[in-house]
């Protein structure tokens, strides 16, 4: 054992998924979450290419497997309800529009987590509230009034990170709006929804709203989005938020009026602006970031999970091989990282601008490169090798 000890923020997927990696390479680790238990539910995410295989050396293959969606496809419909188009979930050899992994972020977690718990110490309804660090360690004061000293910290606490405005400055510096905003919830399934995802999408307006299949049948999972050139409404304010969701959807057809129906119902309603994190550099001294903190690629992009995943594999293995030197060891997870983040990245901004509403007089645009896309899709789903850190302590048992 190392003796490492690291702090990670945020117990989503991103944390508890390096807490595994860190655990294995021999690290004492901590995650502080600042909600009292893990969050259930959430938006169904997928896994991909590489971040299949990171799945599979994690030993929890069959385990999330067992945890699917079970999602068959996609259905793109009109206002009528027509189909206009079908994805299947085998499509592309299961790294489709509708991954063969798909899952609830909440279920995700939750596998993560309970592979973790014994040998990683969670700490929920705490936060980071002070930091502090020097050459050799970094001094933490929890707002629940602890203070303790770690090797590493590590924020990996979404596209808000505190820990990021705490170390690298002001959240405006780093968050850069798409134009849209995202708001899903749970609604009871009196719509017939069964193992197909249903999507109307409004070209005049640019809106849209979907339902796709929850492993709960009596209920479905509702996405609406709209276009927002600007945003300011508090991602804390939940009222604010459906008075919002409320007019900007007002008057969409299709089964919107119905889905709107049940928004004060919904004990897990979410809104937030479909966002990326761009920065130059994803460390400071002892202090790194991960997942959503460090590199949004917004939901768009259908590649959030991956790389939260990928990361999480090569920044423990990184740190390790280079002996837990934080410069060299987040120097070379950022090395191998950038080239896969960038590719997620300009996949959800491509996927936001095919939504635009043009201007009643504007010039066709041009035909999109297929060549140039589909190896953009390839670098976005394939495109970041996996090293076996041959010599790096490797703690794993049997594949679970």
């Amino acid at each position: 054992m190392s003796g490492i000890r690291v702090l990670v923020a945020g117990a989503s997927i991103a944390g508890p998924a390096l807490a595994h990696w860190l655990g294995r390479r021999g690290a004492e680790v901590t995650v502080v979450e600042r909600a009292p238990e893990l969050r259930p539910g959430g938006q169904a995410v997928d896994a991909r290419g590489v971040a299949r295989e990171v799945i599979g050396r994690m030993g929890l293959d069959a385990a999330v497997r067992a945890a699917r969606t079970d999602t068959a496809g996609a259905y793109t419909v009109d206002v009528d309800g027509n189909v206009l188009e079908t994805f299947r979930a085998d499509d592309h050899g299961g790294d489709g529009y509708i991954a063969e992994i798909e899952i609830l972020r909440g279920d995700l977690s939750r596998v993560i987590y309970d592979d973790t718990r014994d040998g990683v110490e969670y700490v929920f309804g705490d936060r980071i509230a002070e930091l502090s660090q020097d050459a050799d360690g970094v001094d933490v004061a929890f707002a629940g009034g602890d203070r303790r000293r770690f090797d590493l910290v590590v924020g990996a606490d979404g596209l808000h990170s505190a820990l990021r405005s705490m170390v690298f400055g002001p959240r405006e510096r780093f968050i850069r709006h798409l134009g849209l905003v995202l708001a899903f919830y749970t609604v009871p399934n009196e719509f017939g929804v069964d193992r197909w995802l249903l999507d109307y999408q409004d070209q005049e307006s640019g809106r849209s709203a979907g339902l796709r299949p929850l492993p709960d049948a009596t209920r479905a999972m509702a996405m609406l989005s709209f276009p927002a050139p600007d945003f300011d409404v508090d991602y804390r304010d939940i009222e604010a938020q459906k008075r919002l969701l409320r007019e900007r959807m007002a008057g969409l057809g299709w089964l919107t009026p119905r889905i709107l129906a049940h928004l004060d119902d919904t004990p897990d309603f979410y809104l937030d602006q479909v966002a990326q994190v761009v920065m130059d550099r994803w460390s400071s001294g002892r202090v790194g970031l991960l997942g959503d903190a460090a590199f949004s690629a917004s939901p768009f992009s259908g590649g959030g999970t991956g790389l939260a995943l990928v990361g999480a594999y090569l920044l423990a293995g990184e740190l390790a091989a280079a002996g837990w030197d934080p410069e060299a060891g987040f120097a070379a997870y950022e090395g191998r990282m950038r080239p896969y983040v960038e590719a997620n990245q300009e996949i959800g901004r491509l996927h936001v601008h095919s939504r635009d509403v043009p201007e009643p007089d504007a010039e066709p645009g041009p035909e999109p490169d297929m060549e140039a896309l589909t190896e953009l899709v390839e670098r976005a789903i394939n495109g970041v090798e996996l090293p076996d850190y041959a010599g790096v302590p490797d703690g794993a048992t049997s594949p679970r």
